[in-house]
């Protein structure tokens, strides 16, 4: 039977995920990230990301310099780039697997994007990469995932993501925003 209070161990919230990650996108874009800057890139308020980087700070995934600007923790770093590469592989499993819309698809993986544990990411990402067209391909897929979670429970695999997944995702990534631009020539 599964419990139901696994809901709470989850790494982070929804709220600080989206903190998380948008420190991340800005370090990337900009090289810095400001208390500001986070509020404008969520549509918040300044005080509301105040409040919510206190918890990360005290958590040790959230740093700030003498100059106000933001960082990540090794830590930090690590639960975003998990978080965005879950989004990203559920973004394509829900448009190329289930056929839905891109925006619904980008909807739907930010809903479970911080919710969903490393195994069930990574059987997504080799679901994703194999496409088992037959019943022997999705027998094969099931035990490479029994397979992955004992090596997990058993501590013997990286964490979450590994780089070849972080590839990966970064190749799906480079071929949505590739589609999205043939339809937007269209």
């Amino acid at each position: 039977m599964i419990d139901w209070r696994e809901f709470d161990q989850n790494p982070v919230s929804h709220s600080a995920a989206h903190h998380l990650t948008s420190i991340q996108q800005l370090l990337e874009e900009q090289g810095y990230a400001r208390v500001s800057d986070v509020a404008r890139k969520l549509g918040i308020t300044r005080g509301s990301v105040s409040v919510s980087l206190k918890g990360l700070r005290q958590r040790g995934l959230v740093i700030e310099d003498q100059h106000k600007h933001l960082g990540l923790s090794e830590e930090g770093h690590r639960i975003a780039r998990g978080i965005h590469t879950k989004r990203v592989l559920f973004q394509a499993f829900l448009r190329e697997s289930l056929g839905l819309p891109d925006e619904l698809a980008e909807l739907d993986a930010c809903k479970v994007e911080h919710l969903v544990s490393d195994v069930t990411a990574e059987a997504l990402a080799l679901f994703l990469e194999r496409r088992p067209a037959d019943d022997e391909a999705r027998a094969e897929l099931a035990e490479q995932v029994k397979v992955l979670e004992k090596s997990i429970k058993e501590g013997r695999v990286e964490t979450f993501p590994c780089k070849e997944i972080e590839d990966f995702s970064s190749e799906l990534m480079r071929k949505n925003e590739l589609e999205n631009n043939t339809h937007d020539d269209e």
